[in-house]
């Protein structure tokens, strides 16, 4: 049985000019073109298409979902392999949605069925601030001497609400990283720009310290377990993103 571009269009919700295009770049060409110009498709590329979009969904670009499929003759041995990279994702995903949960349950002072693990001083627990006392003394003299009189007005709620405020911007920059949105869009360096003020609470970074220190996020493993507590690659993200930042909104 064959199926016209329009009702592929119809049953799968991509559209027919996506279609022309998947056929334009060989991804996905029809199995013939009508006497009338139409394109047709069979089961075949039925298959081939669910696959091209489960990929799709795994944030893949098409050059990878071509080479991906290509790679991988037998159909059934790579839906199995999709189907396995979707499990693994949908359980990703629903670790972070258990810890947004979690956190929206503590904002909306809920003591009673909050979470251990997600109070913000367990988020960082074990994360003593005073040991990199000493490295960031030699690097930034002024901006440490600042920092240091900028904590003592601070109190211990002040302390424990930047945390929260903290933990919620992590949170928030995961469900950009699960959504796959890149980090130069607008929303994300909105998010950034929150960051990046209240980083400045301590000390102003220009461009190239705001990059180094989203770097830092990444290479250092103390500060890169405290991201992988919300997802994994998450450091990673964030620093693209600062980086993106700093280049289009910061000086040197």
């Amino acid at each position: 049985m064959s199926w016209s571009i329009a009702q592929v269009a119809r049953m799968s919700g991509v559209t027919a000019r996506t279609l022309r295009h998947y056929d334009d770049i060989g991804l996905l060409k029809p199995d013939h073109v009508g006497a009338n110009g139409y394109r047709y498709y069979e089961e075949a590329q039925l298959l081939r298409l669910q696959q091209i979009l489960v990929l799709r969904e795994l944030g893949l670009a098409l050059a990878d979902i071509a080479e991906a499929i290509d790679s991988e003759p037998d159909t059934l041995a790579a839906l199995r392999r999709q189907y396995g990279r979707l499990i693994v994702e949908r359980d990703r995903l629903s670790r972070v949605a258990e810890t947004v949960r979690r956190t929206i349950v503590e904002l909306e002072g809920k003591p009673e069925m909050s979470v251990h693990i997600n109070r913000p001083e367990n988020l960082f627990e074990g994360f003593d601030q005073s040991q990199y006392d000493d490295e960031a003394r030699e690097r930034w003299p002024e901006e440490f001497e600042r920092a240091q009189a900028r904590r003592v007005t601070m109190t211990d709620e002040d302390m424990r609400r930047w945390q929260r405020e903290a933990t919620a911007a992590m949170i928030r920059m995961a469900e950009f990283m699960a959504a796959g949105t890149p980090v130069d869009d607008p929303a994300v360096q909105d998010e950034v720009h929150q960051h990046y003020q209240s980083i400045c609470i301590w000390w102003t970074p220009n461009r190239n310290a705001y990059r180094c220190l989203g770097q830092m996020y990444v290479d250092d493993e103390r500060f890169k377990a405290n991201y992988q507590k919300i997802a994994e690659g998450l450091a990673e993200y964030q620093a693209a993103a600062m980086a993106a930042y700093a280049e289009a909104r910061l000086i040197d």
